[in-house]
């Protein structure tokens, strides 16, 4: 089932159980898929284009909680952890740190990469083949140490 389609079912199982966080955390989602099909004037949204948006929706909420609990709202913080959970149940899990050195690994070997002046070309043939399976800060790490 294609993510708008879930969400947009999820909607109507939150709305029975009135569970209100949950709603609007799935209105939000569904919010930017609407969006995300405005935009390019079709009648849906692939997976392919939902998951890098909801990656977005996940780092906002990040954001937010690092804000909020600097500020000490650990209320506010509470909200946007609980909605960051519902948008990371729709996300594919990301590649761990080894997993990972194996494919960077294999893009330095792609590329020739011996120097941090090579960064560039390894990041980009990582993230060209990995973007969706690939946290880049992790892949930026294992670069940098590999390289340097």
């Amino acid at each position: 089932m294609p993510i708008i389609d879930d969400v947009s079912s999820q909607i109507k199982d939150a709305m029975r159980a009135r569970e209100k966080v949950r709603l609007g955390a799935l209105r939000g989602i569904r919010s930017g898929l609407i969006e995300a099909m405005k935009a390019d004037g079709s009648d849906t949204v692939s997976d392919e284009t939902a998951i890098p948006l909801l990656r977005r929706l996940a780092k906002q909420r990040h954001e937010s909680i690092a804000a909020f609990d600097g500020g000490g709202r650990e209320e506010m913080a509470q909200q946007e952890r609980d909605e960051l959970a519902v948008i990371e149940s729709f996300l594919p899990s990301l590649a761990n740190e080894e997993t990972t050195r194996g494919w960077v690994q294999a893009a330095i070997d792609q590329t020739g990469a011996s120097s941090m002046r090579d960064m560039g070309k390894v990041m980009g043939v990582l993230m060209g083949a990995h973007k969706a399976e690939i946290d880049g800060k992790i892949a930026q790490k294992v670069v940098k140490e590999l390289l340097g």
